[in-house]
């Protein structure tokens, strides 16, 4: 035996040998992680139990999306034309159900529609080529026209939600207005997102297996796209691993175990031929120059200071293009800030209905 191959042996022996123990270390990790989460302070919301009766509406390019609607009591019914509306619209690998907290607030007493995006919870899955962020600016449109014909709006996203508002501002910047002055679009809030400038890999790391989940690119992730059933078996086999992942990447403070199940929940339900379908489009994400015409109308940016996937520098940088915006921080929140912090983010809320509705009241 040459020289040159005991070395190797030794070096393949000690490489093996450091993986097995960083990978016993990692285990060790992951096992008083969970044990913390576990250990936190219960929370019996019946977190995605809200329900009304669906309604489908057809895009552009023929996919059905599931919508629901709340509509308002009779006993605070103003049957006005001017009756606000407002539309929620969710993230990347999550559903409908997300607003959870923010639905229960406002059921029964403001008109508030909620839908799946396209290849997400209840809706039709997207051809390949039409799985972007403008496709997804024109999906709402088709949303506003379908079950809100007449009436203001405003608008509230999340996460991919918030770009897909920002698409419909670059293509119809006329809808955000006040509405006596013809306006459709009286107000909108931006929650935990971004108009451009994303590192997408920073948005795969609670949805991949730990171990792919560190500077995935395009090509990497076409070819798990390939085999996204082998991807998403692993991802169902790594429970606990993805739990953590889901508090470290989703959540800022200690949240209680139920928050992070639920969410851990609804990424693992998305299959991970939609997660890659979508990677290639926050890449190209560049809107900035247009979500100055939300400035025409009272907006409300909204973003956690330890979100890790869309850090609170893109909702700064927002603040800085839309002309009069309001930017609310909340202190040591992550991504998930809706679930995290819904008080203070329904508080935020409240105020911009009042802001946005007191010329529609009046028109």
């Amino acid at each position: 035996m040459s020289i040159a191959t005991r070395i190797g042996q030794i070096a393949a022996g000690t490489l093996g040998a450091a993986a097995v123990a960083a990978a016993a270390r990692g285990a060790v990790v992951v096992k008083k992680r969970r044990r913390a989460i576990e250990e936190r302070p219960e929370d019996k919301t019946p977190l995605g139990t809200l329900r009304s009766c669906p309604v489908t509406v057809v895009t552009s390019d023929g996919v059905p999306l599931h919508v629901e609607i709340d509509e308002v009591d009779s006993a605070h019914h103003n049957g006005g034309a001017s009756e606000v509306t407002l539309v929620f619209v969710h993230g990347y690998c999550l559903n409908l159900d997300c607003w959870h907290f923010q639905r229960a607030a406002y059921r029964g007493l403001v008109r508030s529609v909620f839908y799946d995006q396209r290849s997400h919870g209840r809706s039709g899955r997207s051809s390949l080529g039409n799985a972007t962020i403008d496709q997804l600016g024109d999906d709402l449109l088709r949303v506003l026209d379908a079950v809100v014909p007449e009436g203001p709006v405003i608008l509230i996203g999340h996460s991919m939600g918030g770009m897909t508002i920002a698409a419909l501002a670059e293509d119809h910047p006329e809808l955000f207005a006040p509405y006596d002055e013809g306006g459709r679009i009286i107000g909108a809030a931006l929650i935990s997102t971004t108009a451009g400038g994303l590192d997408p890999s920073r948005l795969l790391i609670p949805v991949l297996p730990a171990k792919l989940s560190g500077g995935i690119a395009n090509s990497t992730m076409r070819t798990l796209a390939r085999g996204h059933g082998i991807v998403d078996r692993f991802r169902a086999m790594g429970s606990s691993v993805a739990t953590v992942f889901t508090d470290v990447f989703a959540f800022g403070d200690e949240v209680p175990e139920a928050y992070v199940e639920f969410v851990d929940g609804l990424l693992s339900q998305t299959p991970f031929e939609v997660v890659a379908e979508f990677f290639p489009s926050f890449r190209a994400l560049d809107k900035f120059s247009s979500v100055a015409a939300m400035g025409r109308v009272p907006t409300t940016i909204i973003c956690g200071t330890a979100d890790r996937l869309t850090a609170v520098g893109h909702s700064r940088k927002l603040h800085s293009y839309i002309p009069g915006s309001r930017l609310v921080e909340c202190e040591k929140a992550g991504h998930m800030v809706i679930l995290e912090r819904h008080g203070q983010v329904n508080a935020e809320l409240d105020q911009l209905l009042a802001s946005a509705t007191r010329d529609a009241a009046s028109a």
